[in-house]
């Protein structure tokens, strides 16, 4: 039965009260949100790279080292926003040639600058966790007031200038093996290393934040370790052999004596190849890691760290004039 012209035109009307609350209701929740994003500083997801967009700011002691955001409103926070975009524009056509996965952070100790891409992703370590073993080694040394032994002098020169695994396991053990390691970090200021279980160094996991973080322990005097401690461990780092002198050393300045740990691993097929280290680079100091996977070669893997190295030490080099 027709319910006739009156009822039709009584329900076109309160639909359209129904309509005029519903986009009433949906109109407060979009200015809502609007003033939310105003307020709370929300930036767009990232249109490049892979993952999380890369962090660049200047360094104002180690609270901002952690922060790892631009500061609010300042001058110098728009040209590091510009910085880390070029960045990420200049390592992309480095990701788009290999398949792994990249990490880069970079420190220029001369200008304060620091650059980020893919700042939190962890990745395991392979043989660069050595220089961590070795900055625990020291660290508990100084706190207990003892020299290194014979023998642990011996273990640590082996494990850095030739990256032999057994003195590595040996200090590993002598440490405390991951308890140990983990309780340096804390003092070292190492957040994110995650140190590899049941005697499994090498499948340690960190980020480029936490190696920048070693870097500086080991260059800074507002360092826990001593000038002693970071002079005997950096002198390690810069001897060692001629086969250990790939990645990061490739950006360093001609007649000049940088530092490095290479870290490579089959896990369990494809390939991890890392490269973290201390270089003057046109005239400045450069702390570098680059932290890689996926690889289908170690060579490729090695390709590919060496020039994000090229590109980061270019870019926070770029006008110095030297």
């Amino acid at each position: 039965m027709s319910r006739g012209p009156a009822h039709a035109g009584r329900l076109k009307a309160w639909e359209g009260v129904a309509f005029a609350i519903v986009f009433g209701v949906m109109t407060g929740f979009v200015v809502a949100a609007v003033i939310s994003a105003v307020k709370h500083g929300t930036q767009p997801a990232a249109r490049h790279g892979r993952g999380p967009a890369p962090a660049v700011h200047r360094l104002t002691g180690r609270t901002a080292h952690r922060a790892g955001q631009p500061g609010g409103g300042s001058t110098s926070a728009v040209n590091d926003l510009s910085l880390t975009e070029r960045l990420a524009q200049a390592l992309r056509p480095i990701v788009t040639a290999y398949p792994g996965n990249l990490a880069v952070g970079i420190v220029d100790l001369t200008t304060g600058t620091r650059a980020l891409y893919h700042r939190r992703e962890h990745f395991h370590t392979a043989s660069i966790v050595k220089a961590d073993i070795l900055a625990t080694l020291l660290l508990q040394h100084q706190r207990a007031g003892t020299p290194l032994s014979e023998d642990e002098t011996e273990l640590a020169t082996t494990m850095i200038e030739n990256s032999n695994d057994d003195a590595a396991s040996d200090l590993w053990n002598i440490v405390g093996g991951a308890t140990g390691v983990a309780a340096a970090n804390e003092s070292l200021g190492l957040r994110d290393t995650w140190p590899g279980q049941g005697g499994y160094w090498g499948l340690t996991s960190t980020t480029v934040v936490d190696q920048l973080h070693l870097l500086r322990d080991l260059v800074s005097a507002k360092s826990v370790l001593t000038d002693a401690s970071r002079d005997y461990e950096l002198g390690l780092m810069r001897d060692v052999e001629a086969d250990q002198r790939w990645g990061v050393p490739v950006v360093a300045s001609p007649d000049t004596d940088p530092a490095v740990k290479n870290g490579w691993l089959p896990d369990p097929d494809l390939w991890v190849i890392n490269s973290i280290g201390v270089v003057r680079h046109a005239g400045q100091t450069l702390l570098i890691a680059v932290l890689s996977n996926h690889h289908d070669s170690e060579a490729a893997g090695i390709a590919e760290v060496q020039a994000a190295a090229k590109a980061a030490a270019s870019l926070v080099t770029a006008g110095s004039g030297k």
